[in-house]
């Protein structure tokens, strides 16, 4: 008896040994393999970011913890190992706003968004069609924004570099350099369609977000005149002071112009939205589980003056969840070109080696509920741009803007949010 005891307990010992290799094989681990390395924990941990915050909870129909095992089977001995395994992982989700960022690129974004910017100053997403890097907007008055570079536009080489299966952020790497010094971009023209070389001579951009003032013909509406060219941290205090002080010099109506601005913070589209808006809803979230959230507006308007807002195909992501605000509550007619349509929203995670990463975690809707990704936004008057110089913009000669001023001044825009 006791040797039967002996040999039943030997066969459940051995049974539980092979349960247990079946486990680690179907994980895709060996015990000795169990505890991680520092690089395979920082492909685990983006993983398990992705895994928490991303929107689609289907991860693009692949099989994200299948994936986690692939990528943790690789050697990994390098941090540059750990960063392609990691991009090659969220390639699979084929969306370039969900990226790792490594820790320089990561201390330049933080930087774009406090208010500076060092490079060529250009706004870039994926062109989905060429996989060459399209331009969403130049900053203004940036090198890129002197040398002519327009929305739309494609990059197609960066210093002979082809930028087709470029990610985001290898392009926008490649652009920065040494200050004073020059990069040549291959840039295929969206409006007559030729190629050309551009050589641009890289810069510290000091974003200066809000430029106004005060337009007044004889016997007209004195119209204060706001450009807002990217949502910065600064960019409320800027707008908060161009309103008062456009109050200030008179101004009876507005003109606000977001053309060529690309977004930056969703904060900093709600904040500006609620200095025009009163008692509505700026934006509606929606996130994986179908929850729906939204950002109001209380009691703080700044101004209930006729407003009339400017857009154009470089209008994009905060620029779109601003200008749906006032279109959809009556608070402002659109004029000029259907916008970029960016409607995913991304939050940035830090990981544990100091480099970062975009997550996009929700998608947003206008206040009718329109959803504008991939679709933009149509203005109440459609006015193509006409070629105008830089010093143009805002003058006689901008065709959106005279429609703006006509607007305005016939008394034909709402002037109160309804």
């Amino acid at each position: 008896m006791p040797g039967f005891l002996m040999h039943k307990r030997a066969i459940s010992f051995g049974l539980l040994l092979s349960l247990l290799f079946g486990l680690w094989g179907w994980l895709g681990v060996m015990p000795s393999a169990l505890a991680l390395t520092e690089e395979q924990k920082l492909v685990s941990e983006v993983w398990r970011v992705v895994n928490r915050a991303y929107v689609d909870d289907s991860f693009n129909g692949q099989n994200w913890w299948k994936i986690r095992q692939e990528a943790l089977r690789q050697p990994l001995e390098t941090r540059d190992a750990a960063y392609e395994t990691i991009e090659g992982m969220l390639a699979k989700l084929d969306d370039p706003f969900t990226r790792l960022l490594r820790p320089d690129n990561y201390r330049n974004l933080q930087v774009n968004t406090a208010g500076e910017l060092t490079g060529v100053g250009l706004q870039i997403a994926i062109d989905p069609e060429s996989k060459h890097i399209k331009v969403i907007a130049p900053i203004a008055g940036s090198p890129a924004d002197e040398a002519g570079i327009q929305p739309g536009d494609l990059v197609l080489e960066i210093d002979g570099r082809s930028t087709e299966n470029l990610s985001l952020d290898e392009a926008a790497t490649q652009m920065r350099g040494t200050l004073g010094t020059a990069v040549t971009l291959q840039v295929q023209r969206l409006a007559q369609g030729q190629i050309e070389d551009i050589e641009i001579i890289r810069d510290r951009i000091a974003l200066n977000p809000v430029n106004y003032n005060l337009t007044q013909a004889e016997d007209s509406t004195p119209v204060g005149y706001i450009r807002l060219t990217q949502f910065s941290a600064n960019a409320t205090a800027e707008m908060t002071q161009a309103i008062s002080d456009l109050e200030d010099q008179g101004a009876a109506a507005y003109i606000l112009d977001l053309r060529n601005n690309p977004g930056g913070l969703l904060q900093a589209g709600v904040e500006i939205a609620r200095l025009w808006l009163n008692d509505a809803t700026i934006v509606y979230t929606v996130n994986r589980q179908a929850v729906l959230g939204s950002f109001d507006a209380g009691h703080d308007a700044l101004t209930d003056a006729p407003l009339v807002v400017l857009v154009n195909q470089g209008t994009a992501s905060a620029s779109e969840i601003l200008a749906g605000a006032l279109q959809d509550n009556r608070r402002a007619q659109l004029v000029g070109e259907r916008t970029f349509g960016k409607g995913l929203i991304q939050s940035l995670f830090d990981l544990s080696d100091d480099s970062g990463i975009a997550v996009t975690v929700a998608k947003y809707e206008t206040p009718s509920h329109k959803d504008i990704n991939k679709l933009g936004i149509t203005p109440d008057f459609v006015v193509p741009q006409n070629p105008i110089r830089r010093d143009e913009v805002g003058t006689a000669a901008d065709l959106p803007y005279q429609k703006a001023i006509e607007l305005l001044t016939d008394g034909a825009v709402v002037a109160k949010a309804a």
